[in-house]
C-alpha cells in the first residue's frame, strides 16, 4: 500500500473505534439470546473459534520468541480479561465493573511511562479522568455493599487489558507479519487458556437453540474476530494512550443500545454523562503526542506494510 493510499488518521481512529462500539453491544447479544450462567463457556466461544478462523486464513505461526510473547498477549487482552470480565459482571451490581474498566486509559497513562518511555501529561491524566467520571454517571446504579471478589476481579480484568494494550505496542510484530495473523494468535492461545477453566468450572457445553448459534457466531466473527484485528491493528499505528480512550465508547454503545432495542430509558444525568465520556474520548484522540520520559529509550517500532505511515500505538456486560 503506498503512503498516499495509507488511511488518514482520523479514518484511522474511526475504524479503531468500531471495536469498543461492537464490544458495547455483547450485553444485550449475551441476555436477548445466549444460555444464562455461562460465563466461561460464552468467552470460549468467543475466542477460540475466531481464532482458529483467522489462523486458517493467514496460515501464519509465531516463530522463535513470538511463541511466548503471543501466549502472554493471549493471557493479557484474552485468556485472563475474559474469565475476570464476566466474573466482576456477575459479582457487582449496576455497571460497576465499567466504571472499574473505565479507568482503563488511567493505567495505560501510567504503564507507558516505564514500558513506551512516554511521560503522562496533566491533560491525559485530566481526560482519563473525566472519562471515567461520565461514564460513571452512565453506567452507575444505587446498591448495596460491594462483593469483594467482583471488584477484585474488575480491577484485574483492567489492569490485565490495559497492560495487554502497552504491551502490544511496545512488542510490535514480527517483520513481514500483519495484524491479522497478531490478532489470530491471541484469540487461540487466549481461548485455549479458557477452554480447562470452562470445562472445570461449567461442566459440558449446553444445548444451543438456533438464537443461541447464531447469539455465539456474532460474538466470535464480528465481535471477537473484526473486532479485536481492528483493535490491534489501531494499537499498532496510534498511541496507546488514543486508542485507550477509545474504550469508553463501549458502555456508551451499550447504553443506546439498551434504549433503542431494549425499551431502556435515559436519564438526564445519563445523558450528561455520556456527554463528559463522549468528550474525553474526542479529546484523547487530540491530545499531542506523549514526550519521552527522561533517561527512557524509545519504545520498539511497529513493523508497518512498505510505504505505509506509522504513528506508534471493555466491554460491557451490563445493563446500563
Amino acid at each position: 500500500m503506498s503512503q498516499r493510499h495509507a488511511p488518514s488518521r482520523a479514518a484511522l481512529t474511526a475504524l479503531t473505534a468500531l471495536a469498543p462500539v461492537s464490544w458495547g453491544t455483547t450485553y444485550a447479544v449475551t441476555t436477548e439470546f445466549l444460555p444464562p450462567d455461562r460465563p466461561l463457556f460464552t468467552g470460549l466461544m468467543r475466542a477460540l473459534p475466531a481464532g482458529l478462523v483467522l489462523l486458517a486464513l493467514v496460515r501464519v505461526l509465531p516463530r522463535g520468541a513470538w511463541w511466548w510473547k503471543a501466549v502472554v498477549l493471549g493471557a493479557l487482552n484474552i485468556g485472563a480479561f475474559f474469565p475476570l470480565l464476566f466474573l466482576s459482571a456477575y459479582r457487582l451490581p449496576g455497571g460497576m465493573a465499567a466504571v472499574v474498566g473505565s479507568a482503563g486509559p488511567l493505567l495505560v497513562v501510567a504503564l507507558s511511562a516505564p514500558l513506551l518511555g512516554q511521560r503522562p501529561t496533566a491533560r491525559s491524566v485530566l481526560t482519563g479522568v473525566v472519562a471515567a467520571f461520565g461514564v460513571s454517571l452512565v453506567v452507575l446504579k444505587a446498591a448495596g455493599a460491594l462483593d469483594l471478589v467482583g471488584v477484585l476481579a474488575a480491577l484485574a480484568a483492567t489492569a490485565s487489558m490495559s497492560t495487554g494494550t502497552v504491551l502490544t505496542q511496545r512488542w510490535g510484530r514480527p517483520e513481514g507479519v500483519g495484524p491479522l495473523a497478531l490478532t489470530a494468535w491471541q484469540l487461540t492461545a487466549g481461548g485455549l487458556l479458557i477452554a480447562p477453566l470452562a470445562l472445570l468450572a461449567e461442566g459440558a457445553p449446553p444445548a444451543l437453540d438456533a438464537p443461541a448459534a447464531g447469539g455465539y457466531l456474532y460474538l466470535a466473527l464480528a465481535n471477537t474476530a473484526v473486532a479485536y484485528w481492528l483493535w490491534f491493528r489501531g494499537i499498532g499505528r496510534l498511541t496507546a494512550t488514543q486508542v485507550t480512550f477509545l474504550g469508553p465508547l463501549s458502555p456508551l454503545t451499550a447504553a443506546v443500545v439498551g434504549w433503542v432495542a431494549l425499551g431502556e430509558t435515559l436519564t438526564p444525568l445519563q445523558l450528561a454523562g455520556m456527554a463528559l465520556a463522549f468528550g474525553a474520548t474526542v479529546a484523547g484522540q487530540t491530545a499531542p503526542r506523549p514526550r519521552a520520559a527522561l533517561g527512557s529509550p524509545a519504545p520498539p517500532s511497529v513493523p508497518a506494510p512498505p510505504g505505509s505511515t506509522v504513528t506508534g500505538d471493555a466491554q460491557v456486560l451490563h445493563r446500563t
